[in-house]
């Protein structure tokens, strides 16, 4: 259809041709627009045609050949561009001597930059060959250029080629300012090609948008050449240019989404580039991953109290990305500097822990100074209505609490809007990306009285109390659960409820196994409870939870391990350097210091051995390993280590060989001995004081972390501290923790954090109440070790509440097969 138009459209052109006087002249002045020159008022159609062609062919025509010799111009125009900024800046990089970008960074910044320039190069170069050889066969009556364009805007690589450089753009300028910024070499040579006659005074900025609006502009143009065509004739633009336009229109409208993600990005580098930290503080907001984005941000205002102790207004900027919230305060560098400063004004919010509150609030006033800056006004001012909000932090929500005020309703109601949704899909995104799954173990056995509402008399049957120690153990080849509590100690085989009490003990402390290591059995079940440590046998605990025992026989089998003679404090269960331990520690009246015994635990065979030669009257099943040692009076826990004791006092961790307490070395973590005081060693110092020692993980083969109640940093194995003496800070204070693979669990009394142990980045958040660690095992990689918890559940119609006990399950990524390896299984029992 469109090749008929053409022959009819060319009749048509050849009877304008006719009545057109001699084209010669006319002919030379196109070859030499072609070649760029001719002056640059004569590169104007009519310029360009004889005296007379106007009249001949009527002002409608005449309008139609000035767009179709636009088209022409500016492709000629834009294809120059292109070959300018190839040639000039992208080859001039390339080949400089020295270097203007470093040599290893070169293709990147190249590529980062200029894109698929040359692609789209390439495209124009060929498209405007075919429309001057258009031109100089018909002018100056041109019957169509549609054909033409659109043979090249059928061409998905061409639109391709545009979608990436267009999507990119925001990006690429990104990188050029930023690297304008730093980089002395490049402003100075940015400066010389300005020097080039050809660049005519523009910068590199607007030669690079020059792809971004070359198709919005063409498809204007095409617009009023269509309505300038004549209806009346088969004319080939009535069929190509609509065409062409319902290409191009979609074409452009689907590229805007991109671009506006593309500046989103490069909005969010800026905000992330311009961020200033307190000094010393480790914060990973996750920054490099490809889906963070700055969702929406604006200025809002905060009142403070001056030091002439009335209130005063603080202008800050609040910025919601993905993952977190921001509160800065913004500041240029230097005078009549675009540089800009942000600073924190509080630690970021991670959404897991962000809470909303007063949107409906009624609205405030502030008193602003008039804005002519006249005498007299200077002394007047007026009120203005704000509207305030409300943010904090779920763990401080009085000491991290932000009541903020925007300039009108709308907006309040678009932080409201933007919050939650972004809220809502951090949660949902958490959720169906967890790293820990939390398993109900058990959720109705254990219960809780509220003594408010329960009377000592109630003849229901005594609830069992708060959880205050767990185990799991195996036995035979099956799994099994204790559990302590303030009524005991009870038993169940795991998955199942039908926990059965096993011993009278008033909350026990703490209770643990000692099974075996490699073929080195033991069996014992440890429990330490008020002033002493005791043994069982932790086939007797099996086998009661199965009904082949009696509680009797348990009892018979108890054996004192320590206790008595003073009180004991601190209780672990630990293989240590492949030997089975238990560690406990003792304090005495008056005492500055604990005593440490570690006593090691014999094998059913050397038990035996001994039972033969009859060593002592008395049999015992645990030896102790050395002398006692003296530890700190102030120390909270006994963290086991490969070869090793962390005793956690206050504020430092002393490294013990339990095998010789008495006469080994002790280390001291962190040592700050012989390093050179600064104000960011005075700033963890600081920290350190304020904060109770927990224990260390191992980050690699030659770092660990220390982990305290309310901050992490990381020491060399020799425990000097690494990373400029930074830290990080917990969004909650913690009581226990856990490590599992390349992360730590982080247990606090309502929220349980799990952190990446190499960065400190927050990678889950789960949520609870009155959570407590009950069992983690040693620090291991095995995804099936486990973590046990317990937490607060549901309250009954009773009014107690139930204790719920609940397992961490780490969980694995899941790889979908493709159907090609799934294929062979599915029709093997087929013989096919």
């Amino acid at each position: 259809m469109i090749r008929e138009s053409l022959s009819s459209g060319t009749a048509q052109s050849r009877n304008y041709r006719q009545v057109l006087p001699s084209l010669s002249s006319s002919d030379d002045m196109i070859i030499r627009f072609q070649e760029g020159k001719l002056r640059i008022e004569d590169q104007e159609w009519h310029r360009l045609v004889p005296e007379g062609a106007q009249d001949a062919l009527g002002k409608k025509e005449v309008r139609r050949q000035s767009i179709i010799f636009e088209i022409i111009k500016g492709e000629r125009d834009y294809v120059n561009d292109l070959e300018l900024v190839q040639q000039l800046y992208i080859d001039g990089i390339r080949r400089a001597n020295p270097h203007i970008i470093p040599e290893r960074r070169l293709p990147g910044f190249i590529t980062d930059v200029f894109g698929n320039f040359h692609e789209i190069l390439n495209f124009h170069q060929h498209l405007l060959r075919q429309l001057f050889a258009r031109q100089r066969e018909q002018h100056p009556v041109l019957q169509t250029v549609g054909d033409i364009i659109l043979d090249q805007t059928l061409k998905s690589e061409f639109r391709s080629a545009y979608e990436t450089y267009i999507k990119r753009y925001p990006m690429a300028e990104s990188y050029h300012r930023n690297e304008l910024k730093c980089n002395r070499a490049y402003e100075r040579f940015l400066q010389t090609t300005s020097n080039d006659a050809r660049v005519r005074k523009r910068d590199l900025i607007t030669l690079l948008t020059r792809p971004v609006t070359k198709l919005p502009r063409l498809n204007l143009l095409l617009e009023e050449a269509l309505k300038s065509t004549e209806q009346g004739f088969e004319h080939p633009d009535l069929e190509a240019l609509p065409l062409i336009l319902g290409i191009l229109n979609p074409f452009i409208k689907s590229t805007q989404p991109g671009i506006e993600a593309a500046e989103g990005k490069v909005k969010f580098w800026s905000l992330c580039e311009s961020l200033v930290y307190q000094k010393g503080e480790i914060i990973d907001m996750d920054f490099y991953d490809e889906s963070r984005t700055l969702v929406y941000s604006s200025s809002v205002a905060r009142r403070v109290k001056s030091e002439a102790s009335f209130h005063e207004w603080e202008d800050l900027t609040l910025s919601l990305l993905d993952n977190y919230v921001l509160i800065t305060r913004e500041e240029n560098s230097k005078p009549n500097n675009s540089v800009i400063k942000r600073h924190l004004v509080s630690r970021p919010i991670p959404l897991s822990f962000l809470r909303l509150a007063g949107f409906a609030d009624p609205t405030d006033s502030r008193r602003e100074r008039s804005e002519d800056r006249r005498l007299l006004d200077s002394l007047w001012s007026h009120s203005v209505p704000i509207y305030p909000f409300t943010i904090y932090h779920a763990s401080s929500r009085i000491s991290r609490r932000y009541t903020l005020y925007v300039e009108s309703e709308t907006q309040r109601q678009k932080w409201q809007s933007v919050l939650s949704e972004c809220i809502a899909v951090h949660r949902v995104r958490e959720d169906s990306n967890k790293w820990f799954e939390a398993e109900n173990i058990s959720s109705r056995f254990f219960r809780v009285p509220d003594s408010f509402l329960v009377s000592p008399a109630t003849s229901d049957p005594p609830k069992s109390g708060r959880i205050t120690s767990a185990v799991p153990f195996c036995f035979d080849g099956r799994k099994f659960l204790a559990v302590g509590c303030p009524t005991g100690i009870y038993v169940s085989v795991a998955g199942h409820e039908a926990f059965k009490k096993a011993l009278d003990y008033s909350n026990p402390k703490y209770i643990g196994v000692l099974q075996a290591i490699g073929d080195k059995v033991f069996n014992k079940f440890i429990v330490h409870s008020d002033q002493a440590v005791t043994s069982y046998s932790l086939e007797l605990l099996a086998r009661l939870a199965l009904d082949q025992t009696n509680r009797d026989a348990l009892s018979a089998s108890t054996e004192k391990v320590g206790g008595d003679e003073s009180n004991i404090v601190i209780c672990k269960c630990a293989q240590v350097n492949g030997r089975a331990l238990v560690i406990y520690a003792t304090k005495r009246r008056l005492s500055t210091t604990l005593t440490l015994h570690v006593m090691e635990a014999e094998t059913h065979d050397q038990i035996e051995i001994n039972a033969r030669r009859k060593i002592s009257s008395r049999i015992s099943s645990f030896k102790p390993c050395s002398e006692p040692g003296f530890i700190p009076r102030d120390t909270s826990d006994i963290v086991p280590l490969a070869r090793t004791l962390a005793v956690c006092s206050q504020d430092k961790i002393v490294v013990v060989d339990p095998i010789n307490l008495s006469q080994s070395a002790v280390a001291v973590v962190p040592d700050l001995r012989n390093t050179m005081s600064s104000v960011l060693l005075s700033t963890l110092q600081d920290r350190i004081r304020h904060a109770k020692a927990l224990g260390l993980v191992r980050v690699d083969a030659h770092e660990l972390l220390m982990i305290y109640d309310s901050i992490g940093y990381y020491v060399t194995k020799q425990g000097v501290p690494t990373r400029s003496f930074g830290y990080i800070r917990w969004e909650t204070p913690v009581s226990a923790f856990a490590q599992r693979g390349n992360n730590i669990v982080l247990v606090s009394s309502r929220f349980i954090e799990i952190r990446d142990i190499a960065t400190g980045k927050i990678v889950q958040v789960l949520e609870g109440a009155d959570v407590r660690l009950m069992y983690s095992g040693p620090p291991t990689h095995n995804k099936d070790d486990r973590i046990l918890l317990a937490m607060r559940g549901t309250k009954g119609q009773d009014g107690s509440f139930a204790d719920r006990l609940v397992e961490l399950i780490e969980t694995v990524e899941y790889v979908p097969q493709t159907p090609a390896m799934a294929e062979p299984v599915m029709w093997t029992e087929w013989d096919l």
